[in-house]
């Protein structure tokens, strides 16, 4: 009886011994497993942020290559001309590139009445003025323009010292 004893011990040592070795197996690519998910997951999240990067540089360069248009057309609004027509006209495209600019997120940089912030705005000029704070942007040359907190073209300002 005893080395039948003997013998099923040993092979339950076996047994116990290839139940080890397969949970070692399957922990081993549990852990693989769960490293290759956060590795993708990883993944995903940076090409999210590169997509959103390029599509607002993207979007950037073509407002920064429309807004010379934009200023034009505000020019061409402030011009005197006699056909009421024509006035309308060039108000209502200049009131639809707005649109189209303010639904892609562009937005203009306030300047007048503002504090200069170099970050914003560039000082082409700057005059003595009592009546101003320090640092108060007084005129404003051309304007600015941002996406969130990226800036396009920064505003062009008269600074009060």
């Amino acid at each position: 009886m005893s080395d039948e004893n003997q013998t099923n011990q040993e092979i339950k040592n076996e047994k116990q011994d290839e139940l080890l070795k397969i949970q070692e197996e399957f922990d081993e690519l549990t852990d693989r497993y769960k490293r290759v998910m956060a590795e993708f997951e990883n993944h995903k999240k940076r090409s999210q942020k590169e997509r959103e990067m390029l599509y607002n540089m993207v979007l950037s360069d073509i407002v920064g290559s429309i807004l010379p248009v934009v200023d034009n057309l505000e020019n061409a609004v402030k011009a005197e001309t006699e056909d009421a027509n024509y006035k309308q006209g060039v108000e209502m495209v200049l009131k639809q590139f707005k649109e189209v600019l303010s639904l892609k997120g562009v937005e203009e940089i306030k300047t007048v009445g503002e504090t200069f912030d170099p970050s914003l705005h560039e000082a082409v000029s700057s005059v003595q003025d009592d009546t101003k704070k320090s640092q108060e942007i007084v005129q404003e040359y051309r304007k600015g323009y941002k996406i969130g907190s990226k800036v396009i073209r920064h505003s062009m300002v008269v600074v009060a010292n």
